[in-house]
């Protein structure tokens, strides 16, 4: 028994997985026990003994495999096959899956079944390394799975391969519509004639599926809720069925329930199948109408009205159920969709009930103002003075606090150590670290060394192999080396130092870096560093900035240069003479350079230029030629006589490679424009730095300074983010402490319109919340200004969405009550035709102009 044993050992040390495999078969009981006695501790002698991965990678298999073919009871396999140990490191399916077959192809048959059943329980999700294994042993056995979601999941995940030849098939596709986990696993199935969207409906047109059963689960799935990510395959499953109308009529109530709060998809979708259903009673369109006009997508409440309009002008008959849902739509969050359900309301207000009449005046007031007067006076009984009280626009919100104290600098090395732990890369965390690594290495370069031995400097060393060091953390890591004596090259600071490629930011962040590890090589830090910022904005007090240079005198030691030169940046714009005074008496130069220091300014100016995909002279405003728009700032300053900050107000017209572009605004806390100037460049791209460069628009609200065509352009971007709504709080942020470029920013947002960077829809949206917000005398000048850029030439065709930008404009006229002819709208508005863009122009011309001769004040 002891040669069995010693065997299956050297086929286990060996790694030789398949002649172990076929010995284990080969095993009589005595021998399976013995075996099963010893495998143990073997894992015990064999854990460590190979350095890489956790010790065991190489003899994974082969213990699975003799626990599998040795242990006596389906539960103890079970566990053995679990064991966390027995796991691969990197995770994935088990690769031995074949060879645990092979082993248990003579256990009776009803102890693999309850080896299978007590495998499917232990899953716990799609890509848990169990699901090979316990999908093959149900394929073997043919019992009926145990309900468990994460089976289903771990079956759709590996694919449609063979479907219909798949003896799971009809016990698991049921539960593909009610088990958890199935829609985030097949989120990414999305091609239509592949994949399971292929193959599902594949099977129902050969019948080995019923294609009823399909459409029925996926309408169960969509009644049991879940979020867009759980529910988007199931949609596209719809989708690709394609229910006809007949189908769809077996579902009408189905559809009507998932119209209130179903995910924008699904109850788009319903919505399309129900208008597929011929003639659907009254009730069930009124109250498929009230649902949709209560929604507050957009688009929804836009397809809403499109039903009703066409339904209602198809059977005059059915003005008597629209009261109610257009009552809804005069609260929408839209100028534009108001105005709609307003027409509407006032073409068949004739044919509606009383009661009717009476629930649309009483909705008048969330209406704007002259589009309210015009509703009250369209409805029987409903007095022009009831207009009186239409919706109101709120006052503007105040403007929050522009900056406050940041946390305490770092003050033992177990909060450095900490800090080095939780170190997300934020500016915040690297000031802290850089502030805590200066102090410490004075105050407790023992305890310093500790905590950055192994945080900062055990993956450091291959850095030595690079040409330059451009990011931060290189630096930091390159200090903390050179402090614990392991540094790999003399004189670090001249040679990974970038010369030039990388924007002016960027360079006066390594030079700070750079100078922190000359001063570690040559002995020579100051006992604390200037430029921690004191603000969250980035910005430094005076008065704390003098004390650092007080401190260091003290010590007798010097301010490094980089380091001086950032603070003085950061200096808020408002002179401190009580700080001043201080550094006037102060002996170093570097005490005189603050008390004579003012804020210079920076002159930024920024073109819009055009690269083509094809060859020959156009406009880049002509949108039926190809083509990629880049922004070109500069920047031009007086010369101070620092070198790095001479650099930095002076943006170059050339593109630079950013690497800390959050980090920018917090560089430059008192020259708002400046640091707006170096993001414009990446400001249009849609991947990599473009989202990063458009949330810096709340940084750039809390900065000081003048604010121009860069911070415009920036912020005109943002509000034109379809996936964040925060440039809106950012523009009342500016607005509230008047500071808002508004006219610059309507020229910036026309810009971007027009060479199709941002989508008609996503401004409007933004707007339009800015001025329901109270921004609406922001939002009128704003699109007063860029209306003229907007607005079709002779001839050309209207772009898509201009029609609810200028209702949208003159709403927000309407509620600032502006004065003042436009010349482009004025000869718009005096084209021959009758389309609803004409019809707004003219509106909006009409109200600019009424009560003047044309020629009064802009509002």
């Amino acid at each position: 028994m002891d040669d069995h044993w010693g065997e299956i050992r050297k086929l286990i040390e060996a790694r030789r997985a398949e002649r172990l495999a076929e010995r284990v078969r080969t095993l009589g009981d005595e021998g399976r026990r013995e075996v099963a006695v010893r495998l143990p501790g073997l894992l015990k002698e064999l854990r460590g003994v190979d350095r890489w991965d956790d010790g065991l990678s190489g003899y994974r298999v082969g213990l699975r495999v003799a626990g599998a073919g040795c242990l006596g009871g389906a539960a103890a396999v079970t566990s053995w096959l679990y064991r966390r140990d027995l796991a691969p490191r990197w995770g994935g399916a088990d690769n031995d899956v074949d060879l645990v077959l092979a082993v248990l192809a003579d256990r009776p048959a009803a102890w693999r079944a309850d080896l299978a059943e007590r495998l499917v329980l232990r899953l716990r999700s799609a890509d848990d390394r169990g699901v090979e294994l316990a999908l093959a042993l149900l394929r073997e056995t043919g019992i009926e799975p145990p309900p468990h979601d994460p089976l289903v999941a771990g079956w759709v995940d590996r694919g449609p391969a063979r479907l219909g030849e798949d003896p799971l098939l009809d016990h698991l596709l049921p539960r593909l519509f009610e088990a958890e986990g199935v829609g985030r696993t097949l989120q990414w199935d999305r091609e239509p004639g592949r994949g399971w969207l292929g193959a599902l409906p594949n099977l129902a047109e050969a019948g080995r599926v019923k294609r009823e059963a399909l459409i029925d689960g996926c309408v169960r799935r969509f009644l049991r809720g879940g979020t867009p990510t759980d529910l988007r395959f199931f949609v596209r499953l719809h989708e690709a069925l394609a229910p006809s109308p007949a189908e769809a009529s077996c579902h009408v109530r189905d559809y009507l329930h998932l119209l209130p709060a179903a995910p924008g998809p699904v109850a788009e979708l319903a919505v399309k199948r129900l208008r597929s259903c011929a003639e659907l009673p009254a009730d069930d369109l009124a109250e498929a109408w009230d649902c949709l006009l209560f929604r507050p997508e957009r688009t929804l409440v836009r397809a809403g009205l499109s039903w009703l309009a066409r339904s209602v002008k198809r059977t005059p008959a059915l003005a008597e159920v629209i009261a109610a849902p257009l009552a809804r739509a005069f609260a929408a969050d839209s100028a534009e969709l108001q105005e709609t359900a307003a027409g509407l309301a006032m073409t068949y207000a004739d044919d509606m009930p009383e009661e009717g009449r009476a629930a649309l005046r009483e909705a008048i007031g969330f209406l704007p103002p002259a589009l309210g007067r015009r509703a009250a006076a369209a409805f029987a009984g409903g007095a022009v003075a009831e207009a009186e009280a239409v919706f109101t626009p709120p006052s503007p919100p105040p403007a929050p606090e522009r900056a406050r104290a940041v946390e305490p600098p770092i003050r033992s090395a177990e909060e450095l150590s900490q800090t080095i732990t939780e170190w997300t890369d934020s500016w915040q965390s690297w000031e802290r670290l850089l502030a805590g690594f200066v102090v410490l290495a004075g105050r407790d370069r023992p305890g310093l060394v500790a905590a950055t031995r192994d945080r900062l400097t055990a993956e450091h060393a291959w850095t030595y192999a690079q040409e330059t060091w451009p990011r931060a953390e290189q630096w930091l890591r390159g200090a903390a080396t050179a402090l614990n004596g392991d540094a790999r090259t003399r004189h670090a600071w001249r040679r990974f130092l970038p010369g030039r490629g990388l924007a002016g930011p960027d360079l006066l962040l390594l030079h700070r870096g750079a100078e922190i590890l000359r001063a570690v090589e040559e002995d020579t830090l100051p006992p604390v560093l200037l430029a921690t910022p004191t603000h969250d904005t980035g910005h430094v007090a005076a008065a704390e900035l003098v004390r650092r240079l007080e401190v260091i005198e003290a010590a007798g030691a010097k301010p490094l240069a980089a380091d001086l030169q950032q603070a003085l940046l950061r200096l808020p714009r408002t002179p401190d003479p009580e700080a001043a005074e201080r550094a006037a008496r102060l002996t170093s130069a570097a005490g005189g350079i603050v008390a004579g220091w003012t804020c210079p300014e920076a002159h930024v100016t920024m073109e819009w230029t055009c690269e083509w995909g094809h060859q020959g002279p156009h406009d880049w405003r002509d949108r039926s030629h190809a083509h990629h728009v880049r922004l070109a700032p500069a920047a031009v300053a007086a010369p101070t006589g620092l070198p790095l900050i001479d650099l930095v107000l002076s943006v170059p017209g050339h593109w630079a490679e950013p690497e800390h572009v959050h980090w920018w605004p917090s560089t430059l806390p008192s020259h708002r424009e400046v640091a707006a100037a170096y993001l414009t460049p990446h400001l249009l791209q849609h991947y990599w730095y473009g989202p990063v460069v458009r949330a810096q628009a709340r940084h750039l609200a809390r900065a000081e300074g003048p604010a121009g065509p860069a911070f415009s352009a920036v912020l005109a971007r943002a509000l034109g983010d379809r996936n964040t709504r925060e440039p809106v709080d950012v523009l009342l942020e500016v607005a509230a402490r008047d500071e808002l470029p508004a006219a610059e920013i309507g020229r910036q947002a026309g810009l971007l319109l027009v060479s199709g960077e941002v989508r008609m829809i996503d401004m409007v949206a933004a707007l339009d919340e800015a001025a329901r917000r109270g921004g609406h005398d922001q939002v009128w000048r704003i699109a007063a200004a860029a209306l003229p850029a907007l607005l079709p030439a002779p001839g050309e065709r209207p772009r898509g969405g201009l029609t609810g930008f200028v209702t949208l404009a003159r709403m927000a006229a309407e509620w600032c009550d502006a004065r003042g002819e436009i010349p482009e709208v004025r000869d718009v508005a005096a084209r021959k035709g009758n389309s609803g863009l004409l019809r707004e122009i003219r509106r909006l011309h009409d109200r600019l102009t009424e009560g003047t001769d044309g020629t009064g004040q802009e509002g």
